[in-house]
């Protein structure tokens, strides 16, 4: 038999209050509502600058069906409204790949490109707030403060990108210097996408693919072993070609190169380094080739990353 509890308060007050102690809820905490990045100032002043003015459209205005809903749909039209009005694309078809930084769609190319479908990346608000390992890829780059005056003093860096204006102006310059290296690199005759247009936070570029089906990465391809030796030795000619021209693509990996029909071409060139701004920057490249070198390893293609990296790089001393 259980025993019955007994309670005693020394008068009425005490047990009134004890009665609404009782009845008090504890006290929840409202959930905080994150400010999406699209209504960051920096944003918006970005978004103003890029979005075309309707009465001076020169064709209709540019409506994908595939942004109908999107929840960033304002956003992406703003970023590849240029492309359609300079003849670039003439639709927006589906997502290729969605990363942390950026987005990248697959476009109906406009004829007169020549091309049956492009690729878009659409850097995305977040490239407002940090670039990944940012600091480290400065180090190979000219940086330029808010009136494009070389900054080459690093207090005199952090200063000139301290304000927002300043910090919209290096993204900007960012985005504009992957550009740049993928126009270099291409008419050296490298194997990667041809580069179409870049506008703000956009890069065009050729689609290696078909629709529905873009060109699987290398990490998630299951090659054949005949085939493997003459992949990596087209890879390693594409790092010697980058390094002659005074680059060295600074992420490598088989997460950053394409397989199709046979064929790799690389992309993601936006930790892209220049070695003759920086001393320093062999630990980048080799790390380049250790990378390729450890996904070649499975196909029993086993080279000495240092070696080859050494030589590669003795060989085009002279170039920077």
């Amino acid at each position: 038999m259980s025993k019955k509890i007994d309670i005693s308060f020394e008068d009425e007050e005490s047990l009134s209050t004890h009665l609404k102690r009782r009845k008090t809820r504890p006290q929840v905490k409202k959930p905080v509502v994150k400010q999406s990045y699209e209504a960051n100032a920096d944003v918006q002043r970005w978004l103003n600058t890029q979005t075309i003015d309707q009465k001076d459209l020169t064709k209709p205005p540019f409506a994908p069906t595939f942004l109908a809903g999107q929840r960033d749909a304002s956003w992406i039209l703003s970023s590849l409204s240029s492309f359609y009005e300079q003849d670039l694309i003439t639709d927006v078809l589906h997502v290729v790949k969605s990363g942390k930084e950026a987005t990248v769609y697959c476009c109906l190319a406009d004829p007169l490109t020549g091309l049956e479908y492009a690729a878009a990346k659409v850097y995305r608000p977040r490239m407002f707030r940090s670039l990944r390992n940012d600091a480290v890829y400065r180090q190979g780059r000219t940086q330029r403060d808010v009136e494009g005056h070389v900054v080459r003093n690093s207090s005199h860096h952090q200063a000139a990108f301290k304000s927002q204006r300043g910090r919209a102006m290096q993204v900007s310059s960012w985005i504009e210097y992957e550009f740049q290296t993928q126009l270099h690199l291409f008419a050296a005759g490298a194997n990667i996408p041809r580069p179409l247009a870049q506008v703000g936070n956009s890069v065009l570029m050729e689609y290696i693919g078909t629709v529905g089906e873009p060109a699987p990465l290398l990490q998630n391809v299951i090659l054949d072993h005949e085939e493997a030796p003459a992949l990596l030795a087209s890879i390693l000619n594409d790092m010697e070609l980058f390094l002659a021209h005074n680059r060295i693509h600074g992420d490598l990996s088989a997460y950053n190169i394409v397989y199709w029909e046979g064929e790799v071409k690389i992309i993601d060139f936006a930790q892209a380094v220049d070695p003759t701004q920086s001393e320093g920057t062999f630990p980048i490249f080799l790390r380049d080739v250790e990378r390729v070198a450890s996904y070649f390893a499975q196909y029993n293609l086993v080279i000495d990353a240092l070696a080859v990296a050494t030589e590669i790089w003795t060989r085009q001393q002279g170039a920077f």
